[in-house]
């Protein structure tokens, strides 16, 4: 089954359950794909990878909010936050841990031929590519930019 059909299905599920935290999560996944859908030059339905990488950028976006509140001593809604964020990366495909990813990034810079904190970009060009829905660009560049220096 789709990804967007799922989707659909888990809100009227949410719904039903009276599951507040989930209905919204899973509701705000809908309004994004909506958006994506209706913005300018884009196609009528989208592919389960875009809803992957909609989905990743919403996770994002509620664990940084989450850090936000929990810097402004609001920890209530800093909880609200990563309870969102936690259904939705039940969504995403498993995420590599960060021995995992070092060691995609080895073969990654073994094959690229970096040497220096110079060939940064085309490392990360290259594992953005081949790591895409299964870490965090984030982790990516740190981890790169500690096997260059």
């Amino acid at each position: 089954m789709p990804l967007e059909q799922q989707i659909q299905k888990d809100i009227m599920a949410a719904m039903k359950a009276h599951d507040q935290v989930r209905m919204n999560a899973v509701r705000s996944i809908k309004s994004a794909i909506l958006l994506a859908k209706t913005a300018e030059g884009a196609k009528e339905s989208l592919e389960d990878a875009d809803v992957v990488k909609l989905i990743m950028k919403l996770a994002k976006q509620r664990r940084e909010s989450a850090e936000q509140y929990t810097a402004a001593g609001r920890p209530e809604l800093a909880e609200n936050e990563l309870a969102e964020a936690a259904v939705l990366e039940e969504y995403l495909p498993r995420q590599l841990s960060e021995a995992e990813v070092e060691e995609k990034l080895k073969e990654i810079i073994a094959a690229t031929g970096a040497s220096s904190p110079a060939d940064m970009g085309k490392v990360m060009g290259v594992a953005t590519k081949q790591l895409a829905g299964l870490a965090d660009g984030k982790t990516i560049s740190t981890i790169v930019r500690k096997l260059l220096a």
